[in-house]
């Protein structure tokens, strides 16, 4: 199974030339880390900044600069800072595009719920309701089981949704799945050591396997 770091380097992979990307709070800030060599991307953060850099290491921190998870982050040359009503300006506008977030819950219709849980305290649901109405592209980055081994990926989410049928591919600890427009999980790639009959089980949504699924690349 993946680690965090192996889910963020797996969805590194589908980064392309030229994409401004806004990175989620969770395992989507990682992505940073594992930017493709010779892939020149954006990275965009809801705050106000363009041109996040990876992590900084310990005699580079900036309390003042810092993403939209409260983590401190690096400027790469070039990169700007601005309002966040430009940045949602950016957002709602349709010029990210791809967005990746980590999420609680997942649909086999693509929706998505990843900003509360009812009865815990929650500081709001951020910028997420904007990026899943105005993305391109949603690619989730979460574990596919709870603690308590209860599946993430649904029938139908129970907890409050963020976004209805926006959700294109999952990155998980098992797996790579992409959310069919007609409805379903169809699974494209397995953990190592990971067996599909595994993933049928951590599954509680409409599966879909066609052919051999081979084994991930990370």
């Amino acid at each position: 199974m993946l680690d965090k770091h192996g889910i963020a380097k797996r969805i590194s992979k589908e980064l392309k030339e030229g994409m401004y990307v806004n990175l989620g709070i969770g395992i989507p800030t990682l992505v940073a880390n594992y930017i493709p060599e010779g892939i020149n991307v954006v990275l965009q953060s809801e705050n106000g900044l363009l041109g996040i850099g990876p992590f900084p290491l310990e005699n580079e921190v900036d309390p003042d600069l810092i993403n939209a998870g409260k983590q401190t982050v690096t400027m790469l040359p070039g990169s700007s800072l601005f309002s966040s009503a430009e940045s949602f300006a950016m957002i709602r506008g349709g010029h990210i595009h791809l967005t990746i977030l980590g999420a609680m819950e997942v649909s086999e219709n693509g929706d998505i719920a990843n900003w509360k849980i009812p009865g815990k305290m929650v500081k709001g649901m951020g910028g997420a309701m904007d990026l899943v109405a105005s993305a391109e592209n949603i690619i989730v980055a979460m574990q596919h089981v709870s603690k308590s081994g209860a599946s993430k990926l649904l029938k139908q989410c129970t907890l409050p949704i963020t976004g209805l049928r926006c959700v294109k591919k999952i990155v998980t600890e098992l797996a790579v799945l992409d959310v069919l427009p007609e409805g379903g999980f169809k699974l494209v790639e397995r953990a190592l050591g990971v067996s599909v009959e595994d993933i049928k089980q951590a599954t509680e949504g409409k599966l879909i396997i066609e052919g051999e699924v081979p084994e991930m690349q990370v």
